[in-house]
């Protein structure tokens, strides 16, 4: 029996032999060039002056809608970073127009409505997603909650605390606390640098909300997204009704300057941990800069391509000092951005793989990449680049912050083809101008006993920051 079973598997393996022979490598298909069109939404204004995008979208039953307030963390008053997160949990849990809280809570569930609402760093948002029977109920549940919120008292002081707790918790997630105090050493002496902490939040009050919800929610400062199963003279009919009436006198978010900075040095909060968590940072690049696009590619190269990047290479592949590393740009919106590199590593190794990282920023200064390198990553680029457009409500939503923050025109349309044109030259050039290693501020979280060998290699100003001085 074992003999026959032999001779079947080689029988198996010489017939095949001739078809694994003829198969191609994934690297040598040649594959036809993918097309598409960006489908952009239409466009229209409420007799308010809100601005409305809107798409339809018959597969499903299904009706999305976000509205876009110019509010965010950059407008929490001094001494109250946090207020901007609470008003928009507050939006949605403390009650609107003739309900209460319960109510409230009990409308959206008997439409089973999901509603999110979020405080960014220059908006809050807020979507929620009907069942096409349900537009006119949700539509008014959304107008009243924007419109005529409550802010319970309850509900106010229940996030409050929980919001505390989150902070509290913060040290538990060093990939967030690095980051966060990154951002406020790029960004010192600006709102871009304010975090809540336990004291700015316990300083906020329920009157707070109201004062900033009074500030900036009004039409002027409001944009809304609606794409699903309704056809446009249904939608604005539908908008109008629920919004259309909105009155309120509100002030245009304004957004300082950012001061003269200096950066450089090592930060170090001491953390009894065995790996330490990593992070390289400097003030990059901003929107509108025509850089932009050989940014991005020098990027990929470095630390932006997964397992294809040099960083990643380097790092993980070749030495095995990291589970993950790597970096990107943060393209600012209405302010030049940030760029990080970064990893984890063991407290022995954090001096080894900083060098690592700053040397391969540097050759990517100093030598050029090879034309093999620069095509996969433009490739790589320009083939992702559609799948940003698989749900019209993310690509609608993506046109109406395009508008708000001034992106260049034709941005999308033009995306593709300035990727494409990017040369070798064009990459050694952005990273001599963007990439600055010896310049950056280095964030360490990690055990400071162990750190010790790798602080002295570093050869740098160290500030220790405790915990407690974060939160």
């Amino acid at each position: 029996m074992i003999r026959v079973l032999a001779w079947c598997v080689w029988l198996v393996v010489i017939l095949s032999a001739p078809v694994m022979a003829e198969q191609k490598r994934p690297d040598d298909l040649n594959l036809p060039e993918l097309n598409f069109t960006i489908e952009y939404p239409q466009t229209f204004t409420l007799s308010n002056g809100i601005k409305v995008y809107y798409r339809s979208d018959a597969e499903l039953p299904l009706l999305d809608v976000t509205v876009v307030v110019e509010s965010g963390n950059v407008t929490d008053p001094e001494g109250k970073a946090g207020l901007a997160k609470l008003l928009a949990e507050n939006l949605k849990s403390g009650g609107a127009g003739e309900r209460d809280a319960a109510a409230f809570d009990a409308a959206l569930d008997d439409l089973a409505a999901p509603l999110k609402v979020e405080a960014g760093t220059y908006t809050t948002r807020c979507s929620i997603s009907l069942l096409q029977e349900d537009a006119a109920a949700g539509l008014e549940l959304l107008a009243a909650m924007l419109r005529q919120p409550r802010f319970d008292r309850e509900r106010f002081e229940v996030s409050r605390h929980q919001m505390l707790e989150g902070i509290r918790r913060l040290a538990d997630h060093s990939a967030a606390l690095s980051r966060q105090i990154l951002m406020g050493r790029l960004y010192a002496g600006h709102p871009l640098a304010v975090f809540p902490t336990l004291a700015s939040v316990s300083a906020v009050e329920r009157d707070d909300l109201l004062r900033m919800y009074q500030r900036y929610f009004g039409p002027a400062n409001t944009r809304i997204v609606l794409t699903g199963a309704i056809d446009r003279a249904q939608a604005q009919n539908l908008l109008e009704l629920a919004f259309g009436d909105w009155q309120a006198a509100v002030e245009a978010v304004s957004v300082p300057a950012l001061p003269q900075q200096s950066h450089g040095g090592i930060v170090l909060v001491d953390r009894p941990v065995p790996q330490t968590t990593i992070l390289l940072g400097e003030v990059a690049i901003e929107k509108n800069n025509p850089d932009l696009y050989a940014v991005q590619v020098m990027n990929y190269l470095l630390g932006g391509g997964g397992f294809s990047s040099r960083l990643m290479r380097e790092i993980r592949s070749n030495r095995g000092l990291a589970y993950s590393v790597y970096s990107y740009f943060s393209v600012g919106r209405r302010l030049p951005g940030v760029f990080i590199a970064g990893g984890e590593t063991k407290n022995a190794s954090v001096a080894e793989v900083v060098g690592l990282m700053r040397k391969e920023m540097t050759r990517m200064c100093c030598e050029p990449v090879s034309a093999d390198e620069l095509n996969q990553a433009k490739q790589s680029l320009i083939n992702s680049f559609v799948f940003a457009f698989d749900n019209r409500h993310a690509l609608a939503t993506r046109i109406l912050d395009q508008d708000l923050f001034g992106y260049p025109e034709n941005y999308l349309d033009d995306y593709r083809q300035h990727i494409a044109e990017v040369s070798v030259a064009d990459v050694q050039r952005v990273a001599q101008r963007y990439l600055h290693p010896a310049q950056q501020v280095v964030v360490l979280i990690g055990d400071r006993q162990a750190l010790q060998p790798s602080l002295e290699q570093l050869n740098q100003t160290v500030e220790v920051v405790s915990l407690e001085d974060l939160l």
